[in-house]
């Protein structure tokens, strides 16, 4: 189980600086680019904030069955966790992140789920993959993302990268939108009000599970 002082950021930090090694300066500075794009259009400001309610939500799992977040909350606060693709590392480590502190998130008394724009095949390899013990909901053309003001375009240039070394977005979402979205994650009281909201334009950072948890209403 992972410690509760565990930083995530570190993991993250790590994939970074090794990225760095690796990969070519003028390469880097395309998604360098990007980051500071989405930064300047101002989208960390537009989530939906503390305090908001929570837009209602049914989708499917990745065995295709449909699950409802009125359900969800009739049973418990939910934890939700955005991520952008079974494709990106730093939303992996994330996720294996809450994989590994789940136990507590159930002895809390909540209920966790991850949701990306990656189609239903998608998610159920990462379930496999990375035994994942939540379920992972697919988000069609990030339309509950975009209500959640977390959705975005990814501009032509950052496109060509992406194929440059093989991520094929429209295939991995099974559409050619090629909508993302901001990583993010909320706590949702079961009456729907938002009670943490934290996103970020740059992917290489995420908030600490363990923080995340103290938001978590009080049994």
């Amino acid at each position: 189980m992972l410690d509760l002082d565990h930083r995530l950021q570190d993991q993250l930090d790590e994939i970074t600086a090794n990225t760095r090694k690796l990969v070519q300066p003028e390469r880097l500075a395309i998604s360098e680019q990007a980051v500071s794009d989405l930064f300047a259009s101002g989208i960390e400001q537009q989530i939906l904030p503390i305090g908001a309610k929570a837009p209602e939500f049914a989708l499917p799992d990745a065995s295709g069955r449909i699950v409802r977040s009125s359900d969800l909350l009739a049973l418990a606060p939910l934890i939700i966790n955005f991520f952008r693709g079974r494709w990106c590392p730093y939303c992996v480590t994330e996720l294996e992140a809450w994989r590994d502190i789940y136990p507590v998130v159930r002895e809390r008394g909540a209920l966790l789920i991850g949701i990306s724009p990656q189609s239903v095949r998608q998610s159920d390899f990462a379930v496999i993959q990375h035994s994942i013990p939540f379920p992972l909901l697919h988000d069609s053309h990030c339309d509950l993302a975009q209500h959640f003001g977390l959705a975005y375009k990814v501009p032509p240039f950052h496109q060509n990268y992406y194929r440059s070394i093989l991520v094929n977005i429209p295939f991995i979402n099974g559409d050619e939108s090629w909508l993302l979205p901001l990583p993010a994650t909320y706590v949702i009281a079961q009456d729907g009000t938002v009670l943490f909201a934290e996103a970020y334009a740059d992917f290489r950072v995420r908030p600490e599970p363990g923080e995340v948890l103290k938001h978590l209403p009080r049994r």
